[in-house]
């Protein structure tokens, strides 16, 4: 499945009650669910990471449709086969710690 299509199955299902919900509440279930993933993360709880990583992704999503972005056009246009900081593949960026 590429990205688009899944920004696409996101917004038949969700698109009525996101829009609904609105921007900056969509925004604050997207950070729930990241706090959720670092849980599991925290937890190595595969299955569960498995789960909010797809959560993430899908209200990622519905965010992306509410400010009518694709997403698999930012994510070309930023990453496009090279670092988007030093142009490289791998990139060799100093870590900033």
């Amino acid at each position: 499945m590429e990205i688009r299509e899944f920004q696409e199955i996101i917004k038949d299902i969700y698109f009525h009650k996101d829009s609904k919900r609105g921007v900056e509440r969509t925004f604050l279930w997207f950070i729930e669910e990241v706090g959720e993933l670092s849980e599991a993360i925290r937890k190595r709880d595969i299955e569960s990471m498995e789960e909010e990583f797809a959560d993430v992704l899908a209200w990622l999503a519905s965010l992306a449709n509410l400010l009518r972005i694709d997403l698999e056009d930012a994510a070309k246009k930023k990453y496009p086969g090279v670092c988007p900081y030093c142009g490289k593949n791998p990139c060799e960026c100093k870590e900033k710690f």
